[in-house]
């Protein structure tokens, strides 16, 4: 697809997805533990038209200027990352029906790549529900989340969790989502932080480690479960688990391993207390959960970066900020900030002239309002 195509297209039917947060609850999500995302107003734009093509689809990144022809016939993964992830969700579609054919997508973000808000999942459930409504597929919202995380699976390899897909497509506006990423139940709980804002800082650190790490530590987590059913067969997973079950493991574990499964069983831990604290509107528990689960991420999980590090530890000096972690699969992307709202301007001022000086690194900022998740803009 030109530009020339591109700039006098005529949509047939345009989707907005969104990018997501998560308050708490990292990596939880493979351990089939509980989570507390929400989509927020960071949202890639996509705009689909039949092209009575049978075959032949065609799509364009605005943002990479890259476009990717696609054969129906021949779905293969491709060298080029960002391609992979709508070519896995096509390849999923196709294991659900026939009805496919050919289209032209153009792709336009406002979600920052690598800052760990999951531009990946706004791809793919972008792709999925849009091809669901401009084919009339009859997929449901729960057929888009599985096939859009079995796409991450099969064609990017990660081997991620459900979290990001369904908060993707399920999240509601003012509301975050507690998950259970086992069973899928999930509740809708209302967040008014007022007078404060989630502030999102991101550290422009390369994610390059952040695939092959997580994989390592969905591995590490297994092996902790291998040896914990040993002895306790009602775990089947880590949300099964306690701190006092894995005490009794100890000695039968390497401690690297038995630093991961502390961690996601502190961090399932931190989820319920954080939705008990938005409940009762305490923010200052709130904010307290969110230095420990960065701790946990960085002395435990041992995914932090000396960036993420620097920025959490620092924010604890300042007047009106109540806590803030790193967000995301690790070692870079964003930290997550509750700041009062009379402070955000300066708080950012401060952090990004000391992080500047100590890294020569220009560091951004976004503020997360909690939003809807994928919808409908215009359908003709």
């Amino acid at each position: 697809m030109d530009i020339y195509t591109m700039n006098s297209f005529d949509p047939d039917l345009i989707i907005e997805s969104p990018g997501r947060i998560n308050l708490i609850g990292e990596h939880t999500d493979y351990n089939m533990g509980y989570v507390l995302p929400t989509a927020i107003n960071k949202k890639i734009t996509f705009r689909f038209r039949k092209n009575k093509s049978e075959h032949i689809c065609k799509v364009y990144s605005k943002d990479f200027d890259k476009s990717l022809t696609i054969d129906l016939r021949k779905v293969v993964r491709s060298i080029t990352e960002w391609e992979n992830y709508v070519l896995g969700v096509i390849n999923e579609i196709q294991k659900l029906t026939d009805e496919l054919r050919g289209f032209d997508c153009t792709l336009e973000s406002t979600v920052p790549l690598g800052s760990g808000v999951s531009s990946s999942a706004a791809l793919e459930c972008g792709m999925a529900f849009g091809l669901n409504q401009l084919f009339n597929l009859g997929l449901s919202e729960s057929d888009i989340v599985a096939l859009s995380q079995k796409a991450e699976h099969t064609f990017v390899g990660t081997q991620c969790g459900i979290m990001d897909q369904f908060a993707s497509v399920m999240s509601r506006e003012d509301h975050v989502i507690l998950l259970d990423c086992n069973t899928l139940e999930h509740e809708y709980i209302p967040i008014n932080l007022e007078p404060y804002k989630i502030v999102l800082l991101n550290t422009h650190v390369s994610h390059n480690l952040a695939s092959s790490e997580y994989n390592t530590r969905k591995m590490e987590c297994e092996q902790g479960v291998a040896i914990l059913k040993k002895k306790y067969d009602t775990v089947g997973t880590l949300r099964d688990a306690t701190l006092e079950m894995l005490k009794t493991v100890k000695d039968e574990m390497d401690n690297t391993i038995y630093k991961r499964c502390m961690f996601i069983i502190e961090e399932n831990e931190r989820v319920m207390a954080m939705t008990k604290a938005l409940k009762e509107n305490d923010l200052k528990t709130a904010g307290k959960i969110l230095y420990d689960g960065h701790s946990g991420l960085s002395e435990l999980y041992e995914i932090s970066c000396p960036e993420s590090d620097f920025l959490v530890n620092f924010s604890k000096g300042i007047p009106g900020v109540l806590g803030a972690r790193q967000m995301g699969g690790g070692f870079g992307g964003c930290t997550i900030n509750l700041v009062h709202e009379d402070v955000v301007d300066d708080y950012i001022r401060a952090i990004s002239a000391v992080y500047y000086e100590e890294f020569g690194l220009r560091l951004t900022s976004f503020e997360g309002f909690p939003s809807k998740g994928t919808s409908i803009i215009y359908k003709k």
